[in-house]
């Protein structure tokens, strides 16, 4: 199993990360294959390179390094490849090792680009934006102002971030709706990757809302603490990877592996020999096989939907929700020299059964849409007790209800259909159990 730990340093291994559009993979860079060395260059394309930077250097309507040329024909190079490789500059280098390790500055959002747009894929719990109610799904349109229409999503990325504290206004469409304007300050995102609690006597919750370096470490905890707390085993747990855009996907396979004892968690496939992993269970099962609901959504990307994939084709657990983000490539991070990488896709990954979910997504075993349940007012009734003469209480008790006045603490549940959802499926998984 591949070992994973912070990135320090620009040595040869790195981290292996896959996320959504901006939670990047890498891995040791890969030897020069036949094809890369032996391949004869495009003369004809080289002469016509040289030649529209001389045009550019001779007639654009401001003078133009060569260094910032250069710089620019390397990106298109990479952002032309697919949505999710990149030429990554000192500061987009340093942020992917500060997103792995879970602390990083700016608002908090995970973007992708979708029709020449920028798409949010999640906001990220507790960070500015998912307090600002942006939601997955919305497009930003604007961005102080200036339209992003046409811009790289690196470019768009880099005009979100700046000074902490510093504010900034993103003009948004939802569901193709009016634009409006949020505006939200910048922040330290100090990222909790998981949450855990109690629902109820019996049935725990573990909400991953990102797979960081040590998110497996995080849930084999929340595990113990949630038997701790229940004072014996659970009946079930629910899983929540919603809006979770992805990450470190040796961490997704340790989450996997807490809950299964054996079989095929996730492989890979692509050109380079080095490119071609599988990971297997290694035997422990945190969870002592108790019922399991997974949730999902469409801002369920990447690692979250290795960890649903392989838990669904175990037959482990049961998948909840709607349909992921279906992002099942895999990226590699080549460092370069100035504290510079390149970010390229190099390869797929598949289910245990084979699916690469690669555009498609994780289809949910059972579909629950997000909704809103709005409860009436009851009316008054007139009950037995209001009745002049009734007999009284045969065993002595009051001739009224009593109990505490106070208002119950709402769970998380009661203004979430979907897990609620969940957790009356996993009751019902408990009761047929024990049958």
């Amino acid at each position: 199993m591949l070992h994973l730990s912070r990135l320090t340093s620009l040595a040869l291994t790195i981290a292996l990360v896959i996320g959504a559009p901006l939670a990047f993979a890498a891995q040791t860079a890969p030897p020069a294959t036949a094809a890369t060395t032996q391949s004869p260059l495009p003369l004809d394309e080289l002469r016509t390179f040289a030649e529209v930077m001389d045009r550019i250097k001779a007639a654009y309507v401001e003078p133009v390094d060569d260094k910032t040329l250069l710089e620019n024909a390397i990106k298109g190079m990479l952002s032309n490849l697919d949505p999710h490789s990149a030429y990554l500059g000192p500061e987009d280098f340093a942020e992917l090792q500060e997103s792995t390790s879970g602390e990083f500055g700016g608002l908090g959002i995970e973007v992708g680009a979708e029709d020449g747009f920028i798409k949010v894929v999640s906001p990220i719990d507790d960070t500015p934006a998912s307090k600002a109610g942006i939601q997955a799904g919305d497009f930003i349109v604007k961005i102080n102002g200036q339209p992003t229409r046409g811009q790289s999503l690196t470019e768009a990325v880099d005009r979100m971030r700046g000074k902490i504290g510093q504010k900034i206004t993103l003009t948004l469409v939802r569901d193709g709706g009016t634009p409006f304007d949020v505006t939200l300050a910048r922040a330290v995102i100090q990222v909790k990757s998981v949450k855990s609690q109690l629902l109820e006597s019996g049935y725990g919750y573990i909400r991953i809302t990102q797979f960081q370096v040590k998110t497996g470490e995080e849930v084999s905890k929340a595990l113990a603490k949630l038997r701790k707390d229940n004072g014996k085993k659970l009946n079930g747990i629910v899983l929540d990877l919603r809006n979770n855009p992805g990450g470190v996907l040796q961490s997704a396979v340790e989450v996997v592996d807490h809950f299964i004892t054996k079989g095929l968690i996730v492989y890979t496939k692509g050109r380079i020999a080095n490119s071609e992993l599988r990971f297997s269970a290694t035997g422990k099962d945190e969870s002592e096989a108790v019922p399991l609901v997974v949730l999902i959504n469409g801002g369920s990307a990447s690692a979250s939907e290795i960890v649903a994939g392989a838990l669904q084709d175990q037959k482990r657990a049961v998948v909840m929700g709607t349909t992921s983000f279906g992002k099942g490539s895999v990226q590699t991070v080549l460092p370069l020299n100035n504290d510079r990488a390149l970010k390229i896709t190099t390869a797929l990954y598949f289910t245990p059964n084979g699916r690469s979910i690669q555009a498609q997504g994780i289809v949910p075993d059972i579909e629950v849409r997000k909704a809103k349940i709005t409860s009436e007012q009851d009316g008054e009734y007139f009950k037995e007790a209001d009745l002049q003469g009734h007999l009284g209480n045969g065993n002595g008790g009051a001739d009224k209800p009593t109990g505490s006045s106070g208002k119950a603490k709402p769970m998380p549940q009661d203004d979430d259909y979907q897990l609620a959802q969940a957790l009356s499926l996993l009751k019902g998984l408990s009761i047929t159990r024990n049958h």
